[in-house]
This record gives C-alpha cells, structure tokens and sequence, in this order.
C-alpha cells in the first residue's frame, strides 16, 4: 500500500493543488477548494482479482473493421429518440437534473419495461420504498434486480454473481470506493467510483445508467471531468409546477444532441409524450389577441408551439422587457427592427413574451411568429387559431427562409392548420399542399396579411 498523503481538490471544476488556496486558478471561483485524504494501491480494477489482458496493436485506420452498432431497445420512444436508436452496448449514460423533477421514476421505468436483466442499484433508497415506487407506477419485472448498496466492491461481486445486461446506479454522489479514503460525494470519491465503472462497462460490453445530481446553477455536481468521462450526457427539466417534462442531450458520443424528449408527469408515472404539438397549443374556445403559433423543429422532429405576447402601456416610466422561454437579447433586436424598420412606436410600452409549455426555445424559425404576437397584442385583434408561422427576421426587417421547411408544413397541414406564413425565397419541391402557403418578405407585409 503507498502512503497516504492529502490533496486539496476544487468543488466546481475539480483541479488538485498541493496546497490549500483562496481561488481556484482552474475556474476562478472563490473558497471552492477542500482537502482530502487520498489513500492510493498499487493495483485498481472493478475486480478483486488480477486480469491478464493483451496490449491493444496500433492499426491504420483502412485496416479496422466497422461493426454495426448493436443497441438496445429502452421500449421507451422517447428515450430511444434522444439516444439515437437506444443504449449502445458498454456505454456509460449519466442523468442529470433538479431535486424531484422525476429521474428515479424514469429510470425505472426503464428498467422494469426493458426485456433484458438490469440491476438497479440504490444508494438513496431501501429495497421497499423502490417497490412502493414499482407499484405506483403499476409496473412489475421479474427479471428487474434491486440492489441497495454504496460501496463499489459489494456492487461489483454482486454483478459477478447475477450477471446483468444492464445497470442502472441511483446516484453516483453516494457511491464510495475502499481505495479513496474520502466521503462519498467528494471530488475523488466521484472520480474514482465513475472510473471503476466505466473500466467495467467497457470490458464486459455492459451499459451503465447513472444518475447525477445537480448544484445550485444546475450543472452535475462533481468535477467537470465526470461528463467527460462518460459517454452520454442528459439533461432532465421542466418546472415542478407543470406536469411536462423535457429530456435533452448535452453530449452523445453515438448520436446526435439536437434530439427532445416530452413526458407527462402523472400519479402513475412518467407518459410519453407521441405528439407534442398538441400539448403546447392551448385550448381555448375564443379567439384572443397576443398569441401566434410557431413551427419550430427539436432535432428531427416538428413541433407547433405557442407564442404569447403582451404589449402595454409602461406605468413605471421605464418600459419593461421581459422573455419566458426565449431570449430576451433576440427579443430586443425584434423590437427593435419593428421600431426601426416598421414604424410601429413600442419604445414607450412594456413587453412581456412567454413560450406556452414551460419549454425553452432557441429556434429562429420563431421570430415571425414573435413579431406576429406581439403586433397582434398591440393593435389588440386576434390572429385566427388556424394560422401558423415559420421564418426569421433579419435586421433590415426582411423575412429570412428557414431550414426544412417542408417538414414544418406537413405538420402544420397534419394538424389541420389552414395557412402557414414562410419566407418568400424558401424553395418548396412539392407543389400542392393542402394547407396554404403565404410567402412575406418584409415585416409590412405581416402585418398587411393579418391586420388589413
């Protein structure tokens, strides 16, 4: 055994000093740096006992030969979505998100649908309190193994005797390995422990499921180096009052990151969501003044969402800005081509912006439809629910095309929606649509369409 010294690590980004300091000169954060005691052995492998394994050769790239992906099914469509088809054998995925948002429930879910043996490992919960989950979620799997331990070397001997095809380990801040002498959810503590599984995932072509918790800011508590290490990264969100939650990718080594999950909280579970445009269009008898539908895209799939707008008189004096779920830096400039470039006199309100659904958008296929809501609330006429719009605004107030267009106006016509405004020099290769396409170049003719 080498003798044991200390080390100082930093909280937010985990770089090691020597000694104790006041700011970290890694990330420049104030007081983040803490001392552990480091116990380290000459040998460190997920097994207790010593495997011989051959060196890797050096091969040229036209001589390596590409097998085809092998994934496994979640039987959750959503999840298979963000994955890019499901879990590739020996990754590493790690779940992120806020206290009671629903990552537990989800994962097991997960792990009582899938056709395949998974061990789930808890360090938060007793075996009975995960079968009270099980049953409210109404969800039962014989071949689902419940394992409430903390330790990695009890883990890793339980494994060797079931076996798993899967392993889902809940979370990774309370696991603890004897070759850090260290608390668990310590720097090293994390460090180590993820090492030791992802050495395993690798060697045994076995796909590990961890979860993550966050800090204040909502990044994953731990060092940064811990989302590098593995191999998928996502992010579980929504706001605990809304009963919609929204799974995304922040990193995916075998697929892509522009991909979204819905689900639906519910007292038995998580739902997926099949069709999120209906979800994020709210129902309402009358026609009211402020609102315009959008036809945005997340990854490969369309969505219809809700802009809502509101323009008033600022009683304060200064006018108020304020964005939900959009940037308020493109808010501005918005108002500003509208001020600039329209003539329309909103210096001297307040305007509130908010994306229906709780969900963040970042898509600048949105902003006629921003401009739409906004000009709607301010002359105070409703646009007609079965309106839609898909393009960007340029500075010079010119109506700039989008991508995929075509697959924006499917799902506008899917859903019955009976004009779509788009840009006039978006180019359309098929000629008859059943809903009606209106080409605009500049922000006048917006309004000269639904005002006029």
């Amino acid at each position: 055994m080498a003798k044991t010294k200390t080390s100082f690590f930093c909280q937010n980004c985990g770089a090691q000093y020597a000694k104790w300091m006041g700011q970290c000169k890694s990330c420049y954060e104030w007081n983040t740096i803490v001392e552990e005691v480091i116990q380290k052995e000459e040998k460190r492998n997920w097994k207790q006992t010593t495997s011989i394994k051959k060196a890797n050769k050096a091969l040229a790239i036209n001589e390596i030969s590409l097998d085809k992906e092998d994934r496994i099914s979640t039987k959750n469509n959503e999840l298979n979505r963000v994955l890019g088809g499901g879990l590739v054998k020996g990754s590493m995925l790690l779940l992120g998100g806020e206290p009671g948002i629903g990552k537990s429930t989800l994962l097991l879910q997960i792990a009582l649908t899938m056709p395949k043996k998974v061990l789930y490992v808890s360090g938060e919960e007793s075996q009975s309190q995960i079968k009270m989950r099980a049953e409210r979620i109404q969800k039962n799997n014989t071949s689902c193994l419940i394992l409430t331990e903390t330790n990695t070397q009890n883990i890793f001997r339980a494994i060797e005797e079931v076996t798993p095809e899967v392993i889902v380990i809940d979370s990774i801040q309370t696991l603890y390995t004897d070759y850090i002498d260290a608390s668990p959810g310590s720097i090293s503590q994390i460090r180590e422990t993820t090492a030791e599984l992802i050495k395993f995932a690798k060697e045994t072509a076995t796909p590990v499921l961890l979860i993550g918790h966050i800090t204040k800011d909502g990044n994953i508590a731990g060092p940064k180096i811990l989302e590098h290490m593995v191999d998928v990264v996502l992010q579980f969100e929504g706001d605990r009052n809304h009963t919609y939650r929204i799974l995304r990718a922040n990193k995916n080594r075998f697929g892509s990151t522009s991909e979204l999950g819905i689900y639906e909280m519910q007292s038995i579970g998580l739902r997926e969501v099949d069709n999120p445009s209906e979800i994020l269009i709210s129902q309402k008898e009358d026609d009211l003044s402020g609102t315009a539908i959008a036809a945005t895209l997340e990854g490969v799939r369309p969505l219809m969402i809700e802009v809502q707008a509101l323009v008033s008189t600022a009683v304060y004096g200064t006018p108020q800005r304020s964005a939900t779920g959009y940037d308020l830096k493109r808010l501005n400039m918005l108002l500003a081509v509208l001020e600039k470039r329209a003539g329309f006199r909103l210096g001297a309100k307040d305007v509130f912006l908010n994306i229906a659904g709780g969900i963040k958008v970042d898509d600048p296929a949105i902003d006629l439809a921003v401009i739409s809501a906004i000009l709607s609330s301010n002359e105070d006429e409703a646009i007609p629910q079965d309106f839609c719009f898909a393009a960007e605004i340029g500075l010079a107030g010119e109506i700039r095309p989008v991508n995929r267009v075509e697959q924006r106006i499917l799902e506008a016509e899917k859903l019955g929606f009976h004009k779509i405004f788009i840009s006039k020099f978006n180019k359309i290769s098929k000629p008859n649509y059943t809903i009606k396409i209106v080409k605009v170049t500049k922000v006048e003719d917006i309004f000269a369409n639904l005002f006029t």
